[in-house]
Protein backbone atom coordinates (compact mmCIF):
# COMPACT_ATOMS: atom_id res chain seq x y z
CA UNK A 1 0.00 0.00 0.00
CA UNK A 2 1.22 3.49 -0.87
CA UNK A 3 1.89 5.61 1.87
CA UNK A 4 -0.10 8.80 2.51
CA UNK A 5 1.48 11.53 1.14
CA UNK A 6 0.39 14.07 4.02
CA UNK A 7 1.69 11.54 6.78
CA UNK A 8 5.31 11.73 4.72
CA UNK A 9 5.23 15.66 4.85
CA UNK A 10 4.22 15.08 8.53
CA UNK A 11 7.18 12.94 9.20
CA UNK A 12 10.08 15.15 6.76
CA UNK A 13 8.35 18.57 8.87
CA UNK A 14 8.86 16.29 11.92
CA UNK A 15 12.61 15.61 11.68
CA UNK A 16 13.34 19.07 10.59
CA UNK A 17 11.69 20.62 13.39
CA UNK A 18 13.43 17.88 16.17
CA UNK A 19 16.95 18.70 14.40
CA UNK A 20 15.90 22.79 15.23
CA UNK A 21 14.97 22.55 18.62
CA UNK A 22 11.66 23.61 17.52
CA UNK A 23 9.31 20.91 19.60
CA UNK A 24 6.74 22.95 20.49
CA UNK A 25 5.76 23.73 16.67
CA UNK A 26 2.84 22.19 15.08
CA UNK A 27 3.26 20.09 12.11
CA UNK A 28 -0.33 19.71 10.77
CA UNK A 29 -1.99 21.77 8.28
CA UNK A 30 -4.87 22.11 10.96
CA UNK A 31 -8.07 24.80 9.15
CA UNK A 32 -7.52 28.49 9.20
CA UNK A 33 -8.72 29.26 13.40
CA UNK A 34 -10.30 32.71 14.88
CA UNK A 35 -9.78 33.80 18.82
CA UNK A 36 -12.29 32.41 21.73
CA UNK A 37 -14.45 34.85 22.52
CA UNK A 38 -14.98 35.39 26.15
CA UNK A 39 -17.91 33.95 27.53
CA UNK A 40 -18.20 31.40 24.80
CA UNK A 41 -16.84 28.28 26.39
CA UNK A 42 -18.69 26.94 29.58
CA UNK A 43 -15.88 25.30 31.26
CA UNK A 44 -17.75 23.69 34.36
CA UNK A 45 -21.08 23.25 32.52
CA UNK A 46 -23.62 25.86 34.07
CA UNK A 47 -25.22 26.16 31.42
CA UNK A 48 -28.49 23.32 30.75
CA UNK A 49 -27.59 23.11 26.55
CA UNK A 50 -23.86 22.60 27.47
CA UNK A 51 -24.87 20.00 29.84
CA UNK A 52 -27.19 18.53 27.25
CA UNK A 53 -24.67 18.65 24.30
CA UNK A 54 -21.83 17.41 26.07
CA UNK A 55 -23.94 14.36 27.72
CA UNK A 56 -24.64 13.48 23.64
CA UNK A 57 -20.92 14.34 22.92
CA UNK A 58 -19.55 11.64 25.25
CA UNK A 59 -21.64 8.44 24.49
CA UNK A 60 -21.18 9.88 20.76
CA UNK A 61 -17.37 10.21 20.66
CA UNK A 62 -16.84 6.53 23.22
CA UNK A 63 -18.98 4.43 20.77
CA UNK A 64 -16.93 6.05 17.73
CA UNK A 65 -13.76 5.43 19.32
CA UNK A 66 -14.97 2.10 20.46
CA UNK A 67 -15.58 1.55 16.72
CA UNK A 68 -12.33 2.76 15.95
CA UNK A 69 -10.63 -0.06 18.32
CA UNK A 70 -13.38 -2.86 17.47
CA UNK A 71 -12.32 -2.23 13.75
CA UNK A 72 -8.56 -2.52 14.47
CA UNK A 73 -7.61 1.28 13.62
CA UNK A 74 -5.51 1.51 17.01
CA UNK A 75 -4.43 -1.29 19.21
CA UNK A 76 -4.67 -0.96 23.56
CA UNK A 77 -1.88 -3.23 24.87
CA UNK A 78 -2.17 -2.98 28.31
CA UNK A 79 -2.44 -0.33 31.41
CA UNK A 80 0.32 -0.31 33.85
CA UNK A 81 0.90 2.26 36.96
CA UNK A 82 -3.47 2.36 37.75
CA UNK A 83 -2.28 2.23 41.48
CA UNK A 84 -0.91 5.38 41.13
CA UNK A 85 -4.18 7.05 39.68
CA UNK A 86 -5.91 5.19 42.71
CA UNK A 87 -3.17 7.15 44.92
CA UNK A 88 -4.87 10.48 43.66
CA UNK A 89 -8.75 9.20 42.56
CA UNK A 90 -10.42 11.24 45.45
CA UNK A 91 -8.96 14.66 44.85
CA UNK A 92 -8.33 16.85 42.08
CA UNK A 93 -5.07 16.46 40.11
CA UNK A 94 -3.71 17.76 36.75
CA UNK A 95 -2.82 14.49 34.27
CA UNK A 96 -0.14 15.09 31.83
CA UNK A 97 0.33 13.03 28.80
CA UNK A 98 2.66 12.84 25.54
CA UNK A 99 0.89 13.99 22.60
CA UNK A 100 1.43 11.80 19.08
CA UNK A 101 -2.18 10.34 17.73
CA UNK A 102 -5.86 11.51 17.67
CA UNK A 103 -6.52 8.18 19.85
CA UNK A 104 -3.88 8.50 22.64
CA UNK A 105 -6.61 11.29 24.56
CA UNK A 106 -9.25 8.34 24.29
CA UNK A 107 -6.72 5.64 25.65
CA UNK A 108 -6.22 7.72 28.29
CA UNK A 109 -9.33 8.03 29.03
CA UNK A 110 -10.45 4.14 29.00
CA UNK A 111 -7.28 3.41 30.96
CA UNK A 112 -8.92 5.57 33.88
CA UNK A 113 -12.65 4.98 32.90
CA UNK A 114 -13.34 2.13 35.55
CA UNK A 115 -11.94 4.38 38.47
CA UNK A 116 -13.60 7.84 37.56
CA UNK A 117 -16.61 6.74 39.80
CA UNK A 118 -18.87 7.98 37.01
CA UNK A 119 -17.15 11.06 36.46
CA UNK A 120 -15.62 12.08 33.46
CA UNK A 121 -11.99 13.50 32.27
CA UNK A 122 -11.51 17.04 31.40
CA UNK A 123 -9.38 17.65 28.39
CA UNK A 124 -7.31 21.32 27.96
CA UNK A 125 -7.23 22.30 23.93
CA UNK A 126 -6.02 24.86 21.93
CA UNK A 127 -8.57 27.17 21.17
CA UNK A 128 -8.78 26.65 17.42
CA UNK A 129 -9.65 23.09 17.98
CA UNK A 130 -12.65 24.34 19.80
CA UNK A 131 -13.35 27.51 17.85
CA UNK A 132 -12.82 26.68 14.10
CA UNK A 133 -12.18 22.62 13.96
CA UNK A 134 -14.73 21.02 11.10
CA UNK A 135 -16.74 17.94 10.87
CA UNK A 136 -17.18 14.94 13.80
CA UNK A 137 -13.90 15.71 15.81
CA UNK A 138 -14.83 19.47 15.69
CA UNK A 139 -17.84 18.55 17.44
CA UNK A 140 -16.07 16.25 20.18
CA UNK A 141 -13.83 19.55 20.59
CA UNK A 142 -16.38 21.60 21.81
CA UNK A 143 -18.44 19.37 23.54
CA UNK A 144 -16.27 16.90 25.30
CA UNK A 145 -15.45 17.80 28.31
CA UNK A 146 -13.13 20.17 26.65
CA UNK A 147 -11.51 23.50 28.54
CA UNK A 148 -9.80 25.92 25.52
CA UNK A 149 -6.84 27.47 26.10
CA UNK A 150 -7.57 30.82 24.91
CA UNK A 151 -4.94 33.65 23.73
CA UNK A 152 -6.57 36.87 24.46
CA UNK A 153 -6.38 37.79 28.62
CA UNK A 154 -10.05 37.31 29.39
CA UNK A 155 -10.38 34.27 28.18
CA UNK A 156 -7.55 32.76 29.73
CA UNK A 157 -8.68 34.21 32.88
CA UNK A 158 -12.12 32.36 32.45
CA UNK A 159 -10.33 29.15 31.96
CA UNK A 160 -7.96 28.99 34.65
CA UNK A 161 -11.19 30.06 37.11
CA UNK A 162 -12.74 26.66 35.44
CA UNK A 163 -9.84 25.05 36.71
CA UNK A 164 -9.46 26.19 39.63
CA UNK A 165 -13.61 24.99 39.66
CA UNK A 166 -13.00 21.98 38.92
CA UNK A 167 -9.61 21.17 40.72
CA UNK A 168 -11.93 21.77 44.04
CA UNK A 169 -14.42 19.61 43.49
CA UNK A 170 -12.25 16.92 42.85
CA UNK A 171 -12.17 16.67 38.96
CA UNK A 172 -9.50 15.08 36.67
CA UNK A 173 -7.71 17.07 34.00
CA UNK A 174 -5.44 15.80 30.63
CA UNK A 175 -3.03 18.61 29.65
CA UNK A 176 -0.51 18.04 27.25
CA UNK A 177 2.59 19.69 28.13
CA UNK A 178 4.60 19.32 24.93
CA UNK A 179 1.67 21.37 23.34
CA UNK A 180 1.44 20.16 19.68
CA UNK A 181 0.64 16.65 18.47
CA UNK A 182 3.33 15.53 16.88
CA UNK A 183 2.06 12.57 14.92
CA UNK A 184 3.67 8.75 15.82
CA UNK A 185 6.53 10.62 17.68
CA UNK A 186 7.69 8.49 20.44
CA UNK A 187 10.38 10.53 22.12
CA UNK A 188 9.22 12.67 24.99
CA UNK A 189 9.46 16.48 24.23
CA UNK A 190 10.78 19.53 26.22
CA UNK A 191 7.98 20.45 29.10
CA UNK A 192 5.84 23.94 28.90
CA UNK A 193 5.07 24.50 32.41
CA UNK A 194 1.51 25.66 32.37
CA UNK A 195 -0.02 22.95 33.47
CA UNK A 196 2.52 22.64 36.26
CA UNK A 197 1.94 26.14 37.02
CA UNK A 198 -1.91 25.32 37.25
CA UNK A 199 -0.95 22.67 39.74
CA UNK A 200 1.03 24.22 41.85
CA UNK A 201 -1.50 27.34 41.71
CA UNK A 202 -4.83 25.20 43.21
CA UNK A 203 -2.00 23.00 44.97
CA UNK A 204 -2.83 19.83 43.42
CA UNK A 205 -0.80 16.67 42.22
CA UNK A 206 0.39 16.27 38.98
CA UNK A 207 -0.29 12.86 37.35
CA UNK A 208 2.18 11.66 34.57
CA UNK A 209 1.26 9.58 32.25
CA UNK A 210 3.31 8.34 29.01
CA UNK A 211 2.16 6.45 26.27
CA UNK A 212 4.58 3.73 24.39
CA UNK A 213 3.90 2.84 20.69
CA UNK A 214 4.09 -0.95 18.69
CA UNK A 215 4.24 -1.43 15.43
CA UNK A 216 1.41 -4.02 14.79
CA UNK A 217 1.42 -6.06 11.52
CA UNK A 218 -1.97 -4.40 10.05
CA UNK A 219 -1.58 -0.81 7.91
CA UNK A 220 -3.64 1.74 8.14
CA UNK A 221 -5.59 3.58 5.77
CA UNK A 222 -2.64 6.18 5.57
CA UNK A 223 -0.26 3.16 4.84
CA UNK A 224 1.39 3.32 7.97
CA UNK A 225 1.36 0.31 10.37
CA UNK A 226 -1.68 0.65 13.19
CA UNK A 227 -0.05 1.35 16.82
CA UNK A 228 -0.27 -0.54 19.86
CA UNK A 229 -0.66 1.53 22.59
CA UNK A 230 0.76 1.13 26.31
CA UNK A 231 -0.71 3.08 28.88
CA UNK A 232 1.74 3.99 31.81
CA UNK A 233 0.64 5.63 34.88
CA UNK A 234 3.34 6.92 36.77
CA UNK A 235 4.15 8.27 40.08
CA UNK A 236 2.18 11.36 41.16
CA UNK A 237 4.41 14.50 41.96
CA UNK A 238 3.25 16.74 44.82
CA UNK A 239 3.96 20.42 45.15
CA UNK A 240 6.09 21.21 47.72
CA UNK A 241 4.63 23.85 50.22
CA UNK A 242 7.88 25.01 51.09
CA UNK A 243 8.36 26.63 47.24
CA UNK A 244 6.85 29.42 45.00
CA UNK A 245 4.61 28.21 42.64
CA UNK A 246 6.93 29.16 40.32
CA UNK A 247 9.64 27.09 41.90
CA UNK A 248 6.81 24.34 41.83
CA UNK A 249 6.29 24.05 38.62
CA UNK A 250 9.55 23.93 37.45
CA UNK A 251 10.76 21.36 39.66
CA UNK A 252 7.23 19.44 39.13
CA UNK A 253 7.65 19.98 35.27
CA UNK A 254 11.40 18.43 35.75
CA UNK A 255 10.55 15.37 37.34
CA UNK A 256 7.68 14.27 35.02
CA UNK A 257 10.20 14.94 32.21
CA UNK A 258 12.54 12.16 34.16
CA UNK A 259 9.84 9.93 34.90
CA UNK A 260 8.66 10.28 30.82
CA UNK A 261 12.64 9.64 29.75
CA UNK A 262 13.25 6.60 31.78
CA UNK A 263 9.86 5.40 30.82
CA UNK A 264 11.17 5.43 27.24
CA UNK A 265 14.66 4.34 28.07
CA UNK A 266 13.40 1.44 29.72
CA UNK A 267 10.54 0.39 26.76
CA UNK A 268 12.10 1.08 24.10
CA UNK A 269 15.49 0.14 25.35
CA UNK A 270 17.71 2.70 23.91
CA UNK A 271 18.98 6.06 25.47
CA UNK A 272 16.87 9.06 24.95
CA UNK A 273 18.56 11.26 22.20
CA UNK A 274 17.70 14.24 20.16
CA UNK A 275 18.96 14.92 16.63
CA UNK A 276 19.06 18.92 17.59
CA UNK A 277 21.79 21.01 16.76
CA UNK A 278 23.93 23.36 18.81
CA UNK A 279 22.55 23.53 22.49
CA UNK A 280 21.25 20.50 24.59
CA UNK A 281 17.67 19.50 24.75
CA UNK A 282 16.31 21.07 28.37
CA UNK A 283 13.14 19.37 30.12
CA UNK A 284 11.43 22.63 30.44
CA UNK A 285 10.78 25.02 27.52
CA UNK A 286 8.96 28.39 28.33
Amino acid sequence: MEKAQDRLEVLEKIRDYEKNGWFDRDVENDPPTRPLRPGEADYVGKKLSSRIATRFANRMAYRYFESCLQKGEFVMDEVLGIEHFLAVKDAGAMITANHFSVFDNFAVYKALRPHLDGKNLYKVIREGNFTSFPGKYGFFFRHCNTLPLGSSLPTLREMMDGVATLLGRGEKILIYPEQGMWWNYRKPRPMKLGAFQLAAKNNVPILPIFLTQRDTDRLGHDGFPVQALTVHILPPITPDPALSHRENARKMAEENYRLWKETYERVYGIPLSYTTEGKAVEPCSI
